[in-house]
């Protein structure tokens, strides 16, 4: 069974949960300038070392540059990524995981708005610890810390 081309019937959720559940990962396609593929590819190389990269190649098949707002596309199982998106790696690939959690909650049939955004908010929350806990670069470690007190600081979490 092929995974679908888009995501957006109940038919396809259905499908595309069934490939998920059996261990499908897509192949990572990204689309854009040579500078947002060497920043997309940054931030990756973040989600790999954190060991979340099998968890965002399951969610997410694609991430385009574009020039408006970023956001994750559902029926595309894409992400739309402007250039200020991916300017910091540690950022970027944060971004990135959240919008895959959204992903994750949109196959599932969670809500994925209001208490939806929480849980996706969690899920960065919880890969910039990991991310902090394995690297070995100590800007890394720093830019995690940093990012980490501007997320939990907050009045919503």
């Amino acid at each position: 069974m092929e995974f679908p081309e888009r995501v957006y019937t109940k038919d396809e959720v259905k499908k595309a949960r069934a490939l998920i559940e059996k261990g499908h990962k897509h192949h990572l396609t990204v689309k854009g300038s040579r500078d947002f593929k060497h920043k997309v590819k940054d931030a990756l190389e973040l989600i790999k070392a954190a060991d979340y990269y099998d968890f965002f190649r399951t969610y997410i098949q694609k991430i385009v540059e574009i020039d408006g707002l970023s956001q994750l596309r559902e029926a595309e199982v894409s992400i739309w990524a402007n250039e200020y998106v991916v300017a910091d790696p540690v950022e970027a690939a944060g971004f990135l995981v959240q919008k895959a959690q959204q992903m994750k909650d949109y196959l599932e049939g969670r809500l994925y708005y209001e208490t939806g955004e929480i849980r996706a908010v969690n899920k960065r929350i919880e890969f910039l610890e990991v991310l902090k806990e394995r690297s070995k670069d100590q800007a890394i470690k720093k830019r995690c810390e940093e990012s980490l007190r501007a997320w939990t600081e907050t009045t919503y979490f």
